[in-house]
């Protein structure tokens, strides 16, 4: 009878639980000045947090304090290379296929020595303070290095993306009259390409040390030196710091470019600071003890908050990349460890692309396998859906352990076995990605909300919070406001949720986009209490318990033909859902009454279901083009498109598949993935307008 009794109470217990913590008031109504407006602040604070460590003003300072604290400690990872292999597929492509060791690692004390050291020889080079520095390179401890040592010179430091094509390589460093370049071998080639229309640089300094014959000094106006030579040429010759202050511009960084040539964020000390020390009251029991995964680039602001987050705090960064994340990943040699395996981190920071394609992988597998263990794993599946969702009926205690034992184990293995936390930003994520995560990697997810104009800042949802679709109250360093935007009929008066454009406001708020006033002024205002506000052209409403939810996007509007406003990203995240997308573009022409969409299929699922179906096909582009493709792919799309209960002149009434995967190499979405919407419109101007019968 007791077991009968326990088994009853203590889900009931949690039930009851549960439901108290989601009645939580996890944001509170504040009072702002500035633009009328439905204004909320974070339940932990009274007021934006500017610093979380006391005496501390600056990211030098952090650095210098997480250094001393932590001296002994494992700072930074980086894997060895075995060997580097070619491999041919059979139908005659190349591939390069990379066999990594383990990972080696330098303490908190040699980094910190390696930043003096390169601060000093960068200054024995000749480079001054007032003189801009870029870093433009993949994300790896060098560029961490570089990075902290240009902050111990009060040197700006300009972030470039590894995958940004010339045009937009040149505007920027030009712009900044940037006058050394830190840059790795592959980099370097591309900028030797546009060298003859470079006007300020004057120092390269390259990352790798077997320099390009073609990048010589001889045969350009800079001179070009190995990094470990000017960390030599600092040891030899050490400088005394030149310290920052908080309000110096420690960072110019310069947006994705989704809408043509970036705009450069001037970010201060105290801007970046603001938002690492925000985050980290909101992640639980950040310290010593936790490994981070960085692989993100770190020219984008997620990630350069996550890498100098874990450094305050004790933790370690082992360094990988996109294409040698797990076991699988295409740049793996066939069985290797790919950097997950190799590191086993417990905190990751995502964008939600690479988590989408996590689940794709497993449900792939899982469906291939069939018979039991598809059986076992859709039992497991909905049994801790049901608990996650709220339900005492669901599986908690000792059978949510033994699911874990018996189906989840394996997934969890993909990356890593330790994940306890991870971050997510850069775009809104699914529902059903997020459930995927919660269960089968039994680690909460972190939903932030932010911009490169915020750092990164604006809201972010709490370690309990297992609701979908909204990206949680504002963090601590952050008011967010919502203003009436009558032209899109949203207001802060609206029924049952204030709705309207949202304003983040608070000491993470950039500067201003770099010798551009007028896009400034347009983005920015500073109210009569001197809080900086950033107005950010996103649409949103809160809840009743302080947390925010992405609902549309001011610059994103097309008005059809009879009058119809269609927001092209609230459509596309809409459909993004379907299994055959990997990635869409929603067109709407003002002429015309109807939307249409260009789908780059995900090309496992749509093989699969070819398979099925018996078609036969010679290549991935050939079934694109076949009409039962194209029916069946659509009819995934207005599935999804009802399930999130779009118009239908929302849903695209024609679409067209693409077989080849946008990826930054193709210059069709950023490095952070967001698609380029303009250039996506050119490069497929004649299927659109193929599309619309012209």
């Amino acid at each position: 009878m007791n077991a009968y009794i326990i088994g009853f109470v203590v889900p009931l217990v949690i039930y009851l639980f549960k439901n108290a913590k989601s009645r939580k008031r996890r944001g509170l109504p504040a009072d702002v000045a500035g633009d009328p407006g439905f204004a909320v602040r974070n339940h932990r604070v009274t007021s934006p947090m500017i610093s979380a460590w006391e005496g501390v003003t600056t990211l030098v300072e952090l650095f210098e304090r997480a250094c001393r604290e932590h001296h002994h400690r494992l700072l930074l990872g980086t894997r060895e290379l075995i060997s580097r292999e070619i491999e041919t597929s059979s139908d005659g492509r190349s591939f390069e296929k990379l066999h990594l060791g383990e990972y080696k690692w330098i303490t908190y004390g040699t980094v910190f020595e390696s930043v003096t050291s390169f601060a000093s020889g960068l200054a024995k080079l000749g480079h001054v303070r007032e003189e801009r520095a870029a870093i433009f390179a993949e994300t790896r401890e060098e560029w961490f290095i570089a990075l902290q040592a240009c902050f111990r010179r009060n040197v700006t430091v300009v972030t470039i993306y590894a995958s940004l094509g010339e045009e937009a390589l040149c505007h920027s460093l030009n712009e900044t009259e940037v006058a050394t370049v830190i840059c790795g071998r592959k980099e370097l080639k591309s900028l030797v390409n546009i060298a003859g229309q470079l006007d300020s640089v004057k120092r390269v300094i390259c990352i790798d040390n077997d320099v390009p014959s073609d990048a010589s000094s001889a045969q350009h106006r800079w001179t070009i030196t190995s990094f470990s030579d000017v960390e030599k040429l600092g040891r030899e010759n050490p400088i005394e710091a030149d310290l920052p202050l908080s309000a110096d511009v420690a960072v110019i960084m310069y947006t994705s470019g989704s809408t043509g040539l970036p705009k450069g964020v001037m970010m201060t000390h105290g801007n970046i600071l603001a938002t690492v020390s925000a985050v980290m009251t909101i992640v639980p029991n950040l310290g010593p003890k936790d490994v981070y995964l960085a692989y993100l680039p770190m020219a984008h602001i997620l990630e350069l908050i996550a890498e100098n987050l874990i450094a305050s705090v004790g933790g370690c960064i082992g360094y990988g990349t996109p294409l040698t994340l797990t076991d699988t990943s295409n740049k793996v040699k066939k069985g290797t460890k790919g950097d997950a395996s190799a590191l086993s981190p417990t905190v990751m920071a995502a964008v939600p692309a690479i988590l989408d394609r996590v689940r794709d992988g497993v449900f792939k597998k899982v469906n291939a396998k069939g018979g039991l263990s598809k059986q076992l794993f859709d039992l497991a599946y909905t049994r801790r859906l049901k608990a996650i969702n709220g339900s005492w009926f669901g599986a908690w205690g000792l059978e949510k352990f033994l699911w874990n034992f018996l189906v989840f184990k394996k997934i969890q293995a993909i990356l890593g076995g330790r994940i306890r936390f991870i971050l997510c930003g850069g775009a809104p994520l699914s529902g059903d990605t997020q459930r995927f995560i919660n269960i089968c990697l039994g680690a909460p997810i972190g939903q932030g909300y932010g911009l490169t104009e915020t750092c990164a800042g604006g809201s972010f949802s709490d370690f309990d919070d297992t609701s979908v679709g909204r990206v949680g109250p504002p963090i601590p360093c952050s008011y967010i406001k919502l203003i009436d935007w009558p032209e899109g009929g949203y207001s802060t008066t609206d029924s049952p949720m204030p709705r309207g454009e949202i304003v983040i406001g608070g000491p993470n708020i950039t500067l201003g986009y770099f010798k551009n006033e007028e896009k400034t002024r347009e983005s920015y205002k500073v109210d009569e209490r001197g809080i900086r506000w950033f107005y950010t052209g996103d649409v949103g409403r809160f809840h009743a318990d302080g947390c925010l939810e992405i609902i549309d996007r001011k610059k994103d509007i097309v008005k059809l033909q009879h009058g119809e406003y269609v927001s092209l990203g609230k459509v596309e995240a809409a459909i993004l859902g379907s299994p055959f997308v990997d990635n869409i573009m929603l067109y709407a022409d003002s002429f015309q009454s109807y939307c249409v969409a260009l789908v780059a299929v995900s090309r496992p699922a749509l093989e699969e279901w070819a398979s099925k179906q018996g078609i036969a096909y010679s290549d991935i582009s050939e079934l694109c083009g076949k009409e039962e493709a194209v029916k069946e792919v659509h009819a995934s799309l207005v599935k999804e498109a009802k399930k999130a209960r779009l118009e239908k002149f929302e849903i695209p009434a024609k679409i067209k598949l693409l077989s080849d995967p946008w990826t930054p190499e193709t210059g069709l979405v950023t490095a952070a993935l967001k698609i380029k919407r303009d250039i996506i419109r050119k490069t497929f101007q004649e299927e659109l307008s193929k599309l619309y019968g012209k």
